[in-house]
């Protein structure tokens, strides 16, 4: 990494004395009680979605929409905490984030229709994109990439039990009958208010000053409105509207000319919100595209299994969410074991390759589920697939901050981040509409092969599953079973184009220092005039 060089555009107010080691750990501990509760609150709905969508009458789009809402506005302001968080304090902006999240959560257990669950849900991934940025972005502020290992695995297991044990806890409140699913939202309010406290209590970091330049709202307001043209062409294409249309055509060509005129914006922008010139390094470039497939891996399986698990195998949804398990055990088990290893030898890169590797097969075993897998081998693939995630998710982060200038540490985890959830945002809409092109093709080949005429229009889907006879209520489960496979082997393709990404991925030796301790030994002296605590 270049060292840095003094800019008279920026000063930076260091506290007077380091964090000890007790403060960092306690510290640590309330930002991953901010992971858990973020992570918690993209999950815990899954298995709740079936039984919201027939409370509220919604259909298969918004069952889709109501999950990608919350990844579309994460993914739109990821980059723009990362850019606060290298100008302005860490702390104020965690903070900032976890109120706008518990105010997301509220209105989303009160909405009273889809519509109004999707804009809370939207509300939600506004807090949710500053918590999961800031979070990778404090933790790399106080530990070394070297030292980071030894906190790998406390991080991935807060992600891993969050993100697989959501819908578990989902399931639960569900079947419980004085909560209810409002429960899934209100749940993390209680957990956010506490993050909240102990944040203020314990964290005490540098806080670097621009005195010039702006952030490029323009850019992040063009980014956000091309991906959204794609997303709601790829939901509602060939239900709402034919792939062959003015409509379908109009959305891909707005999309691809905003994402057009938005690059154009970055490269003339003295600021961008994601800057290209990160892209001239290869570990960010390769790992960025590896942080799609891991987004898929993240959201996509756990939104589509617990609706597999449910409408296909009949499973109530706590047992959909015991029935993830599995997946669990074996992300906490390898994150845990790889991150004391890195640590202990400093090298990374093979556990990368194998979590890849690993994740590439899990996905291509799911690939194989119908209506009628032995559930004993659905437990094998799940394991399979969480053994790589474990080893994949934080440690594609841990090679982008050690290779990044301490400056820029802000902007390059929240690029990584974003992309993570771009992935997991195209993911769910991209997989969530080839299922229901799947499911509405099988139930018609199903309801034919019994004798049944399909009317043009005709709604059998999880929307009125209950409200239809119990043979064509067979054929839709049927239908849901079989088409979950497609889904499955498209996100195997992803995952193989994460690993060759990985394979290219150059090796460096791990730092000692942490980014805190990098601005003090290298920012020069006259570029302090003043030594500021922050607050």
């Amino acid at each position: 990494m270049a060292p840095i060089t003094p800019s008279p555009a920026a000063h930076a107010a260091i506290p007077v004395e380091p964090m000890t080691l007790r403060q960092r750990h306690e510290a640590l501990a309330a930002i991953l009680l901010g992971m858990f509760v973020a992570f918690l609150s993209s999950t815990i709905v899954s298995n709740a979605l079936p039984t919201i969508i027939r409370d509220l009458h919604g259909s298969q789009d918004q069952y889709t929409w109501i999950v990608v809402a919350t990844l579309l506005a994460s993914t739109a302001t990821t980059p723009i905490w990362g850019k606060l968080a290298d100008r302005m304090s860490k702390k104020l902006l965690v903070q900032l984030s976890l109120v706008i999240f518990t105010v997301g959560s509220v209105l989303a257990g009160l909405a009273q229709n889809v519509p109004e669950l999707i804009g809370a849900r939207a509300v939600q991934g506004l807090g949710l994109g500053g918590i999961q940025a800031l979070a990778i972005i404090v933790i790399a502020a106080m530990f070394s990439p070297r030292e980071r290992g030894r906190y790998q695995g406390p991080m991935a297991i807060v992600m891993s039990v969050a993100t697989i044990a959501g819908p578990l806890i989902g399931g639960i409140i569900v079947d419980t009958s004085w909560l209810g699913w409002r429960w899934t939202f209100f749940i993390g309010v209680p957990l956010a208010l506490v993050a909240l406290i102990v944040v203020q209590r314990t964290l005490n970091l540098p806080v670097i000053r621009q005195l010039h330049g702006h952030i490029d709202y323009l850019g992040a307001a063009l980014i956000t409105a091309g991906v959204s043209a794609l997303l709601i062409w790829v939901t509602l294409a060939g239900k709402q509207f034919a792939w062959s249309s003015v409509t379908s055509y109009g959305l891909v060509a707005a999309g691809t000319v905003l994402l057009v005129i938005a690059l154009l914006v970055e490269l003339k922008s003295p600021d961008p919100i994601i800057p290209l010139h990160l892209f001239r390094d290869r570990t960010i470039t390769l790992a960025t595209i590896a942080s799609i497939a891991v987004g898929v891996a993240l959201f996509g399986g756990s939104v589509f299994l617990g609706q597999y698990f449910q409408i296909a195998r009949g499973y109530s949804p706590t047992a959909a969410g015991l029935l993830t398990l599995p997946m669990m055990a074996g992300a906490m088990l390898s994150a845990t074991i790889s991150g004391q290893l890195i640590t202990r030898f400093g090298r990374w890169k093979r556990y990368l390759v194998a979590g890849a590797a690993l994740m590439t097969a899990g996905f291509a075993l799911l690939a194989t589920l119908d209506h009628a897998t032995d559930m004993r081998a659905v437990g094998v693939y799940l394991f399979v697939l969480g053994v790589g995630m474990g080893m994949t998710m934080q440690n594609l982060v841990l090679a982008v901050q050690n290779s990044v200038n301490p400056r820029e540490l802000g902007t390059a985890s929240a690029t990584v981040t974003f992309f993570r959830s771009l992935g997991g945002a195209a993911g769910v809409s991209v997989l969530g509409a080839v299922l229901s092109t799947q499911v509405t093709s099988f139930t018609n080949s199903g309801l034919r092969a019994v004798g049944v005429n399909v009317p043009v229009g005709a709604d059998a889907t999880i929307g009125n599953l209950n409200e239809l006879p119990p043979p064509i209520a067979e054929v839709v489960r049927g239908a849901y079973g079989d088409g979950t496979a497609k889904i499955f082997f498209i996100a195997a393709i992803l995952a193989l184009i994460s690993l060759v990404a990985i394979g290219f991925i150059r090796e460096t030796v791990l730092r000692t220092q942490s980014c805190d301790e990098q601005l003090r030994d290298e920012l020069a002296p006259e570029m302090l005039p003043a030594v500021v605590p922050a607050r």
